[in-house]
């Protein structure tokens, strides 16, 4: 098995590849061990010292770094322990367990509708995007033309975090959809 490593945007992740699907559809993000208790494979890398965060993608897996640790020490041991997990074909999570995190959202229901379009242009254009670097993007609500957002795996926590948002997301929203007059963080 050969598992590929990327850079994500975010230095304190990193993106592994193993050539197969991890979940296969949706995502799961655990910010620390006891989250983690229902995935297997994030709580055997939750176990490694050094690990602040894991992120489950469709075929990736991010792994977010503690500032005290050094890449060039961790990256060989999660490597191994991703390696292993597969190989032993363990399975990604417990029977019954849920992968996603991602509810509908609050929302007035009057807004339904534009609540829809948001979650379209969210889905179709902003989520494939940031998958690409490690990360999600996960719809929270809308309030008074305010959309609310979820950053996941590399895009918390990450330094260009508030400029996509804010020059990426906000703006194309605000074109497609005019009842958008803003964008935040939640």
């Amino acid at each position: 098995m050969f598992i590929q490593t990327e850079t994500t945007p975010n230095p304190a992740t990193l993106k592994f590849l193993p050539g197969r699907d991890v979940l296969g559809e949706g995502s799961a993000n655990f910010r620390d061990a006891e989250a983690a208790k229902d995935s297997p494979l994030a709580t055997r890398l939750f176990a490694i010292a050094g690990v602040d965060g894991v992120y489950l993608g469709a075929d990736f897996v991010t792994v977010t770094k503690s500032m005290q640790s050094d890449w060039s020490e961790l990256k060989p041991v999660l490597l191994g322990a991703i390696m292993e997990h597969f190989v032993a074909g363990l399975p990604v999570m417990n029977d019954g367990a849920s992968a996603g995190d991602e509810d509908e959202g609050e929302f007035d229901p009057a807004d339904r509708e534009v609540v829809g379009q948001i979650r379209e242009l969210i889905d179709t254009r902003v989520r494939p995007a940031v998958a690409q670097d490690g990360g999600d993007i996960v719809f929270r609500g809308f309030q008074r033309g305010i959309v609310f957002l979820h950053m996941q795996g590399s895009c918390a926590g990450c330094p260009s975090s508030t400029a996509t948002l804010k020059h990426g997301i906000e703006n194309m929203l605000r074109h497609y959809v005019p009842e958008v007059t803003e964008v935040r963080a939640v």
